[in-house]
């Protein structure tokens, strides 16, 4: 599913199954939350912190698809088309870090 189905599904869904978008500022509350859950994930399975009994059941993907989703709930109540901005910033990242990245010693 492209990114312009993506905000489709949800905005039917919120029709369906919700009242109406939460708004802007809830949402955003809500995405900084789901973040969170994410950070812990990788922090605790990846990072130098042991991960307790209780999270290693936590599904990273699930988690990745909450901030997905809380994402595209804010493009369309602000009227962004995502996939015309995400587009956009590929096009401007491929022209701007075409060789950054090789040239990195760091990435060596």
């Amino acid at each position: 599913m492209d990114i312009k189905n993506a905000q489709k599904a949800v905005d039917s869904w919120i029709k369906e199954h919700g009242v109406r978008y939460f708004n802007e500022l809830t949402n955003m509350a809500q995405l900084t939350e789901e973040v969170g859950e994410v950070a812990r994930i990788i922090a605790r399975r990846y990072g130098e912190q042991s991960e307790k009994e209780s999270d290693k059941n936590k599904d990273l993907g699930e988690e990745l698809a909450d901030v997905v989703f809380v994402v595209l709930c804010l493009a369309n109540q602000t009227g962004i088309d995502l996939q015309a901005a995400f587009d956009k910033k590929m096009d401007i990242k491929t022209e701007r870090d075409h060789d950054r990245h090789h040239n990195n010693k760091k990435l060596k």
